[in-house]
């Protein structure tokens, strides 16, 4: 069973897409000298268009390959403003070190071609798929969150 830690990020119009897309990126690879760094650095113009036109809304940035997968969503509009759903602590460990990396980002189909060209133009690590489509390596994983829930009832019998 593959575990998946989920960020969630607050766009716009709390922060603009490419803060948004920076803080993404720290996240995912926080030490700024480090190669995944200056890699997702390649596609800041991509990514913060993809952020502003909503593509994380339902469907996740998917890091996968070095450790946990880490899904990062982002917020848009009231929920970004207020916040109360925003989960933007740093991770316990970094998903982009060692060389096995990679990142999928979901797009929309009006823009899925120009956004392939684009992503291949600085790399393979970075990748699209169109919205609604799993991850290649997700397909017919079970997952495991890192959050919990408690049954309120088993909890306050005696």
């Amino acid at each position: 069973m593959a575990t998946i830690v989920k960020r969630t990020i607050r766009a716009t119009p709390h922060r603009t897409s490419s803060a948004a897309w920076r803080l993404m990126k720290e996240l995912v690879a926080p030490d700024a000298s480090s190669s995944a760094r200056r890699e997702l650095t390649k596609v800041d113009a991509v990514l913060g268009q993809l952020i502003a036109s909503e593509s994380f809304f339902d469907e996740p940035v998917v890091v996968h390959g070095g450790g946990p997968r880490v899904r990062l969503y982002c917020l848009y509009n009231d929920a970004a403003v207020e916040g109360d759903d925003a989960d933007e602590r740093g991770l316990t460990s970094c998903p982009t070190e060692g060389d096995g990396w990679a990142m999928s980002v979901p797009c929309g189909e009006d823009d899925f071609d120009w956004v392939t060209k684009e992503l291949a133009k600085h790399g393979r690590r970075v990748t699209a798929r169109r919205a609604g489509e799993p991850v290649a390596e997700e397909k017919g994983e079970e997952v495991a969150t890192q959050s919990a829930s408690i049954n309120l009832e088993e909890f306050l019998k005696s």
